[in-house]
């Protein structure tokens, strides 16, 4: 059975998934990237991004990220995870921030209020723009996933739209142990206990504390 899930997703102490002021300079926000340091080094993201002569660490951290790709079909994008440009597409030369070959080599889908026409790239990734909401995004995405599950990628904004609506089985978040003081809260206004989700366990490493949160079937229908 298709499973939605949000993996590896890095918060700060403060609750924040992003710094402010999202550039191309800052593609993460001013600062987000501090919050990442548990995963940069590891295994599955320096291959994942072809990281020549370098193996890259494993355990904890490592066995995280790497569990976030497993039985993944589809990714649901937010727009400003494909790209820092805002309104109607100027033209088409952006074609996100990881290359010819980004990292997903599977169907993407990027919600957005523009339309514009996929997007394919080397090693599988297809990158399909949808303007009509979230739950279009999810259904195309489960068909396309072809019973894998699908990955709800962020940024933040795109993972609070699902969690209201209860659409996402699994959440994994890691904690990094850093203080943002401003940029994009993840949880904030959300009560993810009346929604159902409950602690499914949690495990420390050096870099970030991993929290799997799981929504019940009996409580979250």
């Amino acid at each position: 059975m298709t499973q939605v899930r949000v993996e590896s997703f890095a918060i700060s102490l403060d609750g924040f998934g992003a710094g402010p002021d999202q550039s191309l300079e800052h593609p993460l926000g001013v600062g987000g990237t501090e919050l990442h340091q548990w995963l940069f080094p590891t295994r599955t993201f320096q291959r994942m991004h072809g990281a020549a002569g370098a193996d890259g660490s494993t355990g904890i951290d490592d066995d995280f990220a790497a569990r976030g790709f497993r039985n993944v079909g589809a990714w649901i994008l937010g727009r400003n995870m494909f790209g820092p440009i805002r309104g109607p597409w100027p033209n088409l030369d952006w074609q996100g921030w990881w290359g010819d070959e980004p990292p997903y080599h599977v169907p993407v889908f990027v919600l957005t209020h523009h339309a514009r026409p996929p997007l394919a790239m080397a090693g599988g990734t297809t990158f399909r723009f949808v303007s009509g909401g979230i739950h279009e995004a999810l259904a195309l995405a489960r068909e396309a996933a072809g019973g894998q599950d699908v990955r709800i990628g962020g940024g933040p904004a795109t993972v609070r739209q699902y969690l209201r609506e209860g659409l996402i089985d699994e959440l994994h978040l890691a904690i990094a142990p850093v203080l943002l003081g401003r940029g994009e809260p993840l949880l904030q206004g959300i009560d993810l206990r009346a929604l159902g989700y409950e602690c499914a366990g949690f495990t420390p490493s050096e870099k970030a504390t991993h929290v799997v949160l799981r929504r019940s079937a009996a409580r979250g229908g």
